[in-house]
């Protein structure tokens, strides 16, 4: 992907503030200690396009990135982390499911820690996302800690644990090593394409 241009649109709390354009969006969900934020940073080859917080959880809107006027890419809060009262969890749900709803949405991403087993929330985003009907990439964040080995059997053990469909992507990723960037980058290079050309 040649990136030539990134613009921060804005940040949305209701669905009157979401773009209203045609343009496909590609949606990042994660736990919130999870390193969404250095992902989508690296993805972008930018290094605070998508703020990086000490904190985690520290992400509370929707995050709107246009990417070369042709696509989106969507930073939802993260979830299961974040050290704030029931309202502010409610406002958060009820802001999400309304994003979710957005027809424009063409590929989910589902980050996950690959030295990690899906917990409670990483399941019920996981089957929230099938339920879209919607392609799922889930990438598997943090493998640099991993040995190769180690990471053959946690692909097994993540995949089984979500019950993951065949079609579903599952790729290892490093902000460190970058590894599995150009492959990422091409799987959302060709959805954003058929979603186009629909």
């Amino acid at each position: 992907m040649i990136l030539q241009t990134i613009e921060f649109i804005g940040s949305a709390v209701k669905k009157s503030q979401f773009p209203v354009d045609n343009l496909p969006q590609i949606v990042f969900s994660g736990r919130s200690n999870v390193g969404k934020s250095s992902f989508i940073n690296a993805m972008l080859n930018r290094k605070n396009i998508a703020r990086v917080s000490q904190t985690p959880g520290k992400t509370r809107l929707v995050n709107f990135f246009l990417i070369n006027k042709e696509f989106y890419f969507v930073d939802i809060p993260g979830y299961g982390y974040a050290k704030v009262n029931k309202k502010m969890i409610q406002d958060f749900q009820i802001m999400i499911e309304a994003y979710l709803q957005t027809p424009t949405i063409s590929l989910t991403v589902l980050l996950l820690d690959i030295r990690r087993i899906p917990n409670e929330d990483d399941l019920l985003m996981y089957e929230y996302f099938k339920a879209m009907n919607k392609e799922v990439l889930i990438v598997l964040t943090k493998s640099d800690k991993l040995s190769n080995n180690q990471k053959y059997n946690q692909i097994r053990k993540i995949k089984k644990a979500l019950n993951a469909a065949p079609n579903d992507y599952i790729l290892p990723f490093s902000k460190e090593t970058l590894e599995n960037k150009d492959k990422i980058w091409e799987i959302i290079e060709d959805n954003v394409s058929r979603y186009s050309n629909a």
